[in-house]
């Protein structure tokens, strides 16, 4: 019977699993190797060994209506797209609210995570903290991963022939904190993602001239949308979700690369995917085609070999003068508390996860891997339903299919991941369609034909209206009275 579970790490993931633990009447406790809650969101103006780290001016993708707790609104006040102290703020209050800081134990690191002898009859893991240079170790029923995947930069030097012989500096975006140093300078960013068209857009204030290079170009959206509404209020809907379900795969295809173009034409500006259908995360900028339209950023493909003081691309063209050279290339996701690396990665070195969040080796489902996600939604949300949907599997009120079975579900999800994102390695998935997978398994998904019986009006909200958070609190365990509510005024709180 599972009854202490150790959660790693006590960032949104992990404030939401000890929540989930307490609720169901298990004991969490919670190890946090900073001294504060928030994980990524909790800035620091230098990057800490084996912590996530951000700039200064991040703000938040997904709006406050999309991205919240299920159960913990943002404050009216509060505009739709945050800056991250704001987000670290509400985190902050939301381990408040719930009284969930008497159960974590902050700066203390979690070193090693391994089975104990008899694993296979009582599923126990044995978890080994430093702290104050003095080690501990305890036995757990259960332990929940919330160590984040944003720690650990992906530096593919390999890849950049003539790095070695470059006259100027480079560093990894992990190291990016403020624009200032940059005044002047000629910068090369390599990568089209979030942080490298954040950090191209925000060094193109003051340096001389920025470059970003990309490998295989990408989406741009905006955080504002039609009208000036939130983006994932008007696309994150169950009934878009539908549609893309029934129509053919041309159809749906060609629409989605209509909607990605509404704005601006992507070729003209030289950031068109070079797979046009694939469905990988796109990127958010509301900026970036207006300082590509300046010339304050140009756009240039890969890079092919590094000089001493300047950049081959590939496509025969060369940038003298580069000063400094931004890696933008993303992490890798490690565990290197884990005494056994296969039990997360049990195939070809890549993470093998049941739903996402299982490694289903494992002789007793005691261990649970939470945002280790990315899809096309908020990750606040998708962690709290992973975790609630984890504890239900250690209480063994969530009954497991076969090894065979949950390997067979693993590679059929991958299989619709090279369809859909081009990539099977990806922690890719579709929001709308996963919440649900998680939500049927333990009994909180709303059910839109009885409620359209019940209450047509609240049916038709959740249906055609954005997919928020609320709507997995409505019924089932772990139900909260103000889901409705929440959902009904859910428009206005954004409008304000």
């Amino acid at each position: 019977m599972v009854r202490r579970v150790a959660v790693v790490g006590a960032g949104v993931s992990g404030l939401a699993a000890t929540k989930c633990c307490l609720e169901e009447g298990l004991e969490p406790t919670c190890f946090e190797q900073s001294e504060n809650v928030g994980g990524l969101w909790h800035y620091t103006d230098q990057a800490e060994e084996g912590r996530a780290s951000i700039y200064r001016t991040v703000f938040t993708n997904s709006c406050k209506e999309m991205m919240c707790f299920s159960d913990f609104p943002f404050p009216d006040d509060h505009p739709n797209y945050m800056h991250n102290a704001r987000l670290q703020h509400y985190i902050c209050k939301y381990a408040e609210h719930f009284d969930l800081l008497r159960h974590v134990r902050f700066k203390t690191l979690v070193t090693k995570v391994k089975k104990r002898p008899d694993f296979s009859v009582t599923g126990q893991w044995e978890v080994v903290t430093r702290r104050d240079g003095k080690e501990e170790t305890a036995v757990f029923d259960a332990v929940m991963v919330c160590s984040g995947h944003h720690v650990y930069p992906n530096l593919p030097l390999a890849e950049f022939p003539g790095i070695q012989k470059f006259k100027g500096c480079y560093f990894h975006s992990r190291e990016y904190k403020e624009p200032e140093k940059f005044r002047g300078k000629k910068v090369l960013v390599i990568g089209l993602g979030n942080s490298g068209s954040d950090i191209a857009v925000e060094l193109s204030t003051v340096a001389s001239q920025v470059y970003l290079s990309s490998r295989s170009g990408s989406w741009v959206m905006s955080r504002v949308w039609d009208n000036g509404y939130p983006w994932d209020m008007l696309v994150i809907t169950r009934f878009r979700t539908w549609l893309g379900s029934i129509l053919p795969k041309a159809i749906s295809d060609w629409l989605y690369v209509r909607g990605m173009n509404r704005f601006f034409r992507h070729e003209n500006f030289g950031l068109m995917p070079l797979d046009r259908t694939s469905r990988k995360e796109p990127v958010f900028n509301d900026d970036l085609p207006s300082r590509i339209a300046c010339g304050v950023v140009v756009m240039k493909p890969n890079v092919k070999e590094f000089r001493e003081t300047s950049v081959l691309f590939q496509d025969g063209t060369v940038q003298d003068g580069v000063d400094v050279v931004v890696f933008a290339t993303g992490y890798s996701y490690s565990y290197p508390f884990m005494e056994d690396d296969s039990i997360i990665k049990c195939r070809d070195n890549q993470v093998t996860l049941y739903k996402g969040i299982l490694p289903p080796q494992l002789e007793k489902p005691t261990m649970a891997v939470i945002g280790l996600v990315q899809s096309l939604g908020p990750i606040i949300p998708t962690a709290d339903l992973q975790c609630r949907w984890a504890v239900k599997v250690f209480q063994g009120q969530c009954t497991l299919p076969p090894v065979s079975e949950m390997m067979d579900d693993i590679d059929e999800k991958m299989g619709k991941k090279l369809k859909w994102y081009g990539n099977s390695t990806t922690l890719q998935t579709d929001y709308i369609t996963y919440m649900d997978e998680l939500a049927s398994a333990i009994g909180v998904k709303p059910n839109v034909l009885k409620l359209l019986l019940t209450d047509p009006q609240l049916a038709l909200k959740v249906f055609f209206g954005p997919c928020s958070p609320y709507q997995f609190r409505l019924v089932g365990p772990g139900k909260w009275s103000g889901a409705r509510k929440a959902i009904l005024t859910q428009w206005d709180r954004t409008l304000q």
